[in-house]
This record gives structure tokens, sequence and C-alpha cells, in this order.
């Protein structure tokens, strides 16, 4: 699969645009994703990952990352809308400073999690608990890096 274009591509291309900065909204979808991501490692402490799960696990997982990327976007005074919005924002991660293999990995997230969505795929428990392995991985350098300004100063 593909990389996402570089974040600038998707702002000439009218899928990212310029907006006020939005620190209401921001702080919204970081406390979304601060109780999302409790739950989730509560339910799957509790539950495991299994068959029955897996999808509603992969879901959630790319929601919390999603949320967290929306924020950051907010804070800088962008917003997405349109076809590839998603793809759109997993390419700031790379502005962020994320590598290739965490583009690359959450844009087949992406992909897998639209197949669920939207063609009723069903995704097996090992995907599901790598994908919450890289969730655990990922999520509080993501946050720290949503959180904190372009020069390190705390916004929240």
């Amino acid at each position: 699969m593909r990389l996402p274009k570089d974040f600038e591509s998707y702002v000439r291309e009218g899928m990212i645009r310029r907006t006020a900065i939005n620190k209401e909204r921001a702080g919204f979808f970081i406390n979304e994703s601060e109780i999302s991501y409790g739950g989730l490692k509560k339910r799957v402490g509790v539950m495991g990952i299994d068959r029955e799960n897996s999808n509603s696990i992969i879901k959630d997982c790319y929601d919390i990352i999603l949320e967290l990327i929306r924020a950051k976007l907010l804070l800088e005074g962008y917003v997405s809308s349109g076809n590839y919005a998603h793809e759109a924002e997993i390419s700031y991660l790379k502005v962020l400073g994320f590598g290739d293999n965490d583009l690359s990995f959450l844009n087949e997230l992406r992909y897998n999690r639209n197949s669920i969505m939207y063609y009723g795929k069903l995704l097996d428990r090992d995907y599901a608990a790598l994908v919450f392995e890289y969730l655990e991985k990922i999520y509080n350098d993501l946050k720290l890096k949503v959180k904190n300004g372009k020069e390190g100063d705390e916004l929240f």
C-alpha cells in the first residue's frame, strides 16, 4: 500500500484548509481520546481480544488516534474535509515527526477500518491485537506532541 502524499499536497488540493485555531474543539478531541483510550484499555484488560470484539477494537484504536491528530490540526489552524480527508489527516503525522513506518501502518489501518465500516469485512484477532499494541506504543508520544505547542509550550 502506498504512503499518503505529503501534508502540503492535501493543503494545495483543498482537503486540508486553514481556519481559525480552535482550542475548545481540540480540547474536546483530546478529552475524548483520553476517555476512549482508558475505556478501551479496561475492556481489553477484562475481556481480552477475540473474534467477537476484534472489529470494534480496531475501530476504537483508529478513532482514538484520529481524534488526537484532529486536535493537533485544530490547534495549528487546520481543518479537513472531503474524500481522502482521513488520509490527509494521517499525512500530518510526518509533520509531527513520525516516520514512514508509522504512516504506512496507519494508512493500512485506515483502509482496514474502512473495510469494516463500508464493506462488512471481519478482521481477525491477531490484527486487532497488533493494532491495540501499536496504539499503546504511539498514544503517549502522540498525545504529548498534540498538547505541546510549536516551541514546546504547554497548551493544556
